[in-house]
């Protein structure tokens, strides 16, 4: 998708490094702009990345804390605030935990950070999204969940076990999906298609920082798995590819994939909308659970 202009938005969320900095490297490639939401800085060494940064063609905005509503309010305000629309959104920020943590509000981390800040940015965001192109949501979701063998609201929020992968970070990745699924007749009304994108395995690791992964995973991962362009690319074509008219999907190797559990989609959409309403929009902040 080349264009003579930068005339395109898009806004990666995580685009500071791994899958996102490969999409967000790509993008500028072919003219278009890019907004980043980061919680680091973009690398310092990265000649391509920064003078883009110094053009304004990539602008960088920082969060704190993603599963933290104190830092995220005022970061999305900023962004709401300078820039005038976004054509594609990409929901890709992720990460993993090797234990069971709670965000400022009360839930465990990793349903806040994948599951529910999405739909947060999402909402937040939407009307930059009606004033673009195409209009267009790419949740950044997992094959992991293939794998979860029983699904409740209440062990996303609080789950009983923790495992690494296959616990709260699979059921959380599944809940944007199912989510995913669930909102995209409600967004069709305003001509928004979201869909949601498994990006493979790609070797994202970063010296001293916790993957969340179990140790034959990180191993295979080192070894044998993909660079982050091969996710970027997936995203990439599950944003503009054969699949581009599709809404609530679930993509898998560029292929749509049935989900497990669409029984409880709704509720799934039902309680993320209820925690943007009652407590990011209400500005409620519960103690750590």
């Amino acid at each position: 998708m080349k264009t003579n202009q930068r005339e395109h938005i898009a806004l990666i969320t995580g685009a500071n490094s791994g899958i996102g900095l490969a999409l967000t490297r790509r993008l500028l490639s072919e003219n278009w702009q890019v907004v980043a939401l980061n919680r680091s800085d973009f690398p310092a060494d990265d000649s391509f990345i920064q003078d883009h940064l110094r053009n304004g063609w990539l602008r960088a905005y920082k969060v704190t804390d993603l599963t933290d509503y104190g830092s995220l309010r005022p970061s999305l305000e900023e962004i709401k605030g300078k820039e005038q629309r976004i054509d594609i959104l990409f929901n890709n920020a992720g990460g993993g935990s090797s234990e069971l943590s709670y965000s400022r509000q009360g839930r465990e981390k990793h349903y806040e950070l994948l599951t529910v800040v999405p739909y947060i940015i999402l909402m937040e965001l939407k009307g930059l999204l009606n004033n673009g192109r195409f209009k267009t949501v790419i949740n950044t979701s997992s094959q992991v969940f293939r794998f979860t063998k029983e699904f409740t609201i209440d062990n996303l929020e609080h789950p009983k076990t923790f495992r690494k992968m296959f616990g709260p970070y699979a059921t959380s990745k599944l809940a944007l999906s199912l989510w995913t699924q669930a909102a995209a007749p409600q967004l069709a009304k305003e001509d928004i298609k979201i869909r949601s994108v498994d990006p493979g395995i790609n070797n994202t690791l970063r010296k001293g920082k916790d993957s969340g992964l179990t140790a034959w995973f990180e191993l295979f991962m080192k070894f044998f798995s993909s660079p982050p362009t091969h996710g970027a690319n997936l995203l990439y074509e599950g944003a503009f590819g054969k699949h581009r008219n599709e809404t609530g999907v679930f993509l898998l190797k560029n292929r749509i994939a049935d989900l497990k559990f669409t029984e409880h989609a709704q509720r799934v959409l039902e309680k993320v909308s209820e925690i943007y309403s009652h407590e990011f929009i209400g500005g409620s902040v519960q103690a750590n659970g």
